[in-house]
């Protein structure tokens, strides 16, 4: 299948198209083309998942490699993701960089009491 993809820069306003290409085992009868434009979609979704870990966090970098610490780890950072997108942050850099120079921020964020 040909995917085409527009994307605007937000700073410069201009807009981008990019023409990808994929490749399914899926028979014709076994998904549409707004069925597999749904399955790229959720495929994506995890993908930025694991681009924010990687960028924001270093996951990639990351030396812990042995028995349940990597997924323990990953659990943690997907949990300080999803506080800070509940607390209403786009940008998890900015969050990161917010919530670790004002710890008194991090624990309100969290409802703790010293």
């Amino acid at each position: 299948m040909e995917i085409r993809r527009r994307r605007t820069h937000r700073k410069t306003g201009k807009t981008e198209t990019k023409t990808v290409y994929a490749i399914t085992s899926l028979a014709p009868e076994q998904g549409s083309p707004v069925q597999l434009a749904e399955l790229i979609q959720n495929h994506w979704s995890v993908e930025v998942l694991h681009h924010i870990r990687d960028v924001t966090y270093g996951e990639d970098a990351a030396r812990i490699r042995t028995g349940i610490a990597p997924r323990a780890m990953a659990t943690l950072r997907n949990l300080a993701i999803g506080l800070m997108r509940q607390a209403g942050w786009t940008n998890i850099a900015a969050a990161a960089d917010h919530y670790r120079s004002r710890p008194q921020h991090t624990i309100a964020m969290l409802r703790l009491t010293a």
